[in-house]
Parts: C-alpha cells; structure tokens; sequence
C-alpha cells in the first residue's frame, strides 16, 4: 500500500519546499486581524448589552470563579475579567498605534536628512540615537512614566522614545546606500532641491522596511506596555489594560484565583506572538537573502 503525502496549497509552496515566511505572515496576520476586530467592535458589543461594561462594579462577590454568567470570572475589584480582557485589547491598539506613530514621526524624517546630508549632523545624530539605543526599553520607559506620569497619551509617549533609534537607524542606513545611486545623481544634477530629493526619491525607496519594523515594535511595546501596568506606572488601575489586571491578580494567585491572571496573561501573549511572527514574515518576504533555501 502507497501511502500520499500531503501537499501544501499553491500559495504556501516555493520551488525548494513550503515557504516558511507566507505562512508565517498568514497566521500572525491572522491573529492580529481577530485582536483588531475586537478592539474596534468592543465597544458596540457594550452598548449592546452583549458585553459587560469593564469599569462597572458587579453585585456579585469579588474573586467569582469563571462561570456561565462571568466567562473569565471577576477580579478582586468586582470586574468582569472577560469584558477587560477583550477591551485590554484596544487599550493596548491605541497605546502602540499612537507610540509608534510618534516614533516615525520623529525618527524617519532625521534618518533620511542624517544620512542625505552626513557630516557633523549626521555624526551628532548617530552618537544621540545610539546613547538612546543602549538603555534598555523598559527602563528607559519606567524613568519617561515617572516623569510624563499616568494615561494613555503620556504612555505612548514614554513608549515612542525608546523607539525612535531604530526608526532612525533603518532608514539613515538605507538613506545613506540610495543616495549614491544613478537616478539620485540625476535628479541632483538636473537642479532637484534637497527637499524634493528627500520626499519624491529617496523616501519612497527607503520605506520599505518601516512596516516590519512597526509590527516588531509594536509586539515589543505592548510587553512594555504590561511591565508598565504591573508596576503601577502606565495607566490608571479602572482601564482595563491587561498590565494592570496581572498587578491585580498578583496577591490573589496564592490562594488559588488562577484566572484574574491567566485570561490576560494569556491574551496578552497571543496579541505578541501574532504581532511577532507577521513582523518576522514580512522581514523575510521584504528581504529574500534572508530566506534559507
């Protein structure tokens, strides 16, 4: 008896085997498009009445085990673990949304002057972005949260600055390898000012990583974005963001209340992994020498 072996669609195929990346991209797009239909319709499913309001004070107990009425259970402050888990979600979209958009903001436009320009700018430039790099994101974001204090513009804020050295980095070094290419020279030539050379040819081909690196950025902030909760120094305890849910659950877990922690927590982790394995497949769609044949 032969036996057939199972063939993978077209689509998920290249000429040496299964293509690694596209599923890679298919089952983190995925995951991130479900977390994106929740934190958009989240709040119609509360005004629904399909949803339990995260901030509402319940008239059950505190700590009530995960049940046909409470999905997730409720937590020691009388909250539906489940609806704040769901919302924790658009919680988190409008923190990293908002932080790495203020990071792009500030670091693609200095990465494309640093590296058009060069010389003292760029070197000052590179010596600043790389003290930057050096600190550690959650620290540098712990020390920014003390200073910015509590919400959810002043979070995104002490995020966006960790994140502004890598944007720079990325595009000062693509800036600086496309500038010297023929079409660069010609529009130089032809009397182009440096603002129209920086918005009409180089920014369009130095872009093509940013999205990669949005979608690493961004699963890397939403852990920031928890250690900042369980700490006590992101958002305020009543928003339902999933840092601030574990710090809550911490003194309940002794005792055995296992899921105040383990819904968010969870969620948490696959919201980062969807995020990281889209990013990691876009890095090997955008550059084929990464690939392993």
């Amino acid at each position: 008896m032969t036996t057939q072996k199972l063939r993978l669609p077209r689509f998920l195929r290249s000429s040496h085997g299964p293509n690694l990346s596209m599923q890679m991209m298919g089952v983190g797009l995925g995951i991130t498009l479900m977390f994106v239909f929740i934190a958009l319709f989240s709040p119609l499913f509360i005004s629904w009445g399909w949803l339990t309001d995260p901030t509402e004070f319940l008239s059950h107990p505190i700590h009530d085990a995960p049940s046909w009425d409470h999905w997730f259970g409720t937590n020691r402050l009388g909250y539906d673990v489940f609806s704040r888990t769901l919302m924790g979600s658009r919680v988190a979209w409008q923190v990293v949304i908002l932080a790495t958009a203020l990071s792009m903001a500030i670091g693609v436009p200095l990465g494309l002057v640093s590296g058009y320009l060069g010389g003292k700018l760029d070197r000052t430039l590179l010596f600043l972005m790389d003290t930057i790099y050096t600190l550690p994101g959650l620290l540098l974001s712990i020390t920014l949260a003390f200073v910015v204090g509590r919400g959810i513009f002043n979070a995104a804020i002490a995020l966006s600055i960790a994140y502004v050295p890598q944007y720079y980095r990325v595009v000062r070094n693509h800036t600086v390898s496309v500038k010297t290419e023929l079409f660069i020279e010609a529009a130089q030539a032809m009397g182009a000012s440096t603002w129209r050379v920086l918005s009409r040819y180089l920014f369009l081909n130095v872009i093509q990583s940013v999205p990669v690196l949005f979608t690493l950025n961004a699963a890397d902030a939403i852990l920031i974005l928890g250690g900042l909760g369980f700490l006590g120094l992101g958002l305020p305890e009543q928003v339902p963001e999933w840092g601030n849910d574990l710090r809550q659950a911490l003194d309940a877990l002794p005792t055995g209340i296992w899921w105040t922690a383990f819904f968010p927590g969870c969620t948490m982790t696959l919201m980062v992994v969807g995020l990281s394995l889209l990013g990691e497949g876009l890095n090997e769609f955008v550059n084929p020498k990464m690939r392993q044949e």
